[in-house]
């Protein structure tokens, strides 16, 4: 299993995407920091970008907006970040980087070449195929980089930046 998730549990176990993805096998869920493998952690908080360079397994922070900070904080690990992507779910559908747990784990995975790992989680959630259409171009793009730099000159290309 290449997705571990840290669970914070805060949120209401029906729409919990943690729980789902767990339920379907796609990943284990943790309760304490102590147990989670030495792995890259998705963090919005992180100063360098995920990349085909990290590979799985790959840990997940799952908690309200309000505490992610405060939960990713005391994990002891490599951090990155996602590179922009937009959210399709219901809650934050075309918000950037405002991703539920389902959608930073496919996102990971697809920008770590795990595509077929991120399709198949993708067709759990009524939204997860029209969060890979939506972002189609930028992961592609993501995960034909090679480093965390130039992921984000990929992005920076993306948004306009200069």
């Amino acid at each position: 299993m290449d997705v571990h998730i840290y669970h914070e549990g805060d949120d209401d176990p029906a729409k919990c995407t943690a729980r789902r993805l767990a339920d379907e096998g796609e990943a284990r869920l943790h309760e304490s920091y102590d147990s989670l493998p030495p792995s890259t952690a998705l963090s919005p908080y992180a100063g360098t970008a995920l990349s085909p360079a990290d590979s799985p397994p790959i840990v997940v922070f799952d908690s309200s907006w309000e505490t992610a900070k405060d939960v990713a904080a005391p994990y002891d690990g490599v951090e990155r970040a996602l590179p922009f992507v937009v959210a399709a779910n219901p809650v934050s559908y075309g918000k950037p980087f405002r991703l539920n747990t389902a959608e930073a784990t496919i996102a990971a995975l697809y920008i770590v070449g795990e595509r077929e790992d991120a399709r198949r989680i993708a067709s759990y959630f009524s939204y997860g195929e029209t969060f890979l259409e939506l972002n189609r171009e930028p992961l592609e793009r993501y995960a034909a980089c090679e480093t965390s730099e130039e992921v984000v000159a990929v992005q920076e290309d993306y948004l306009g930046d200069d």
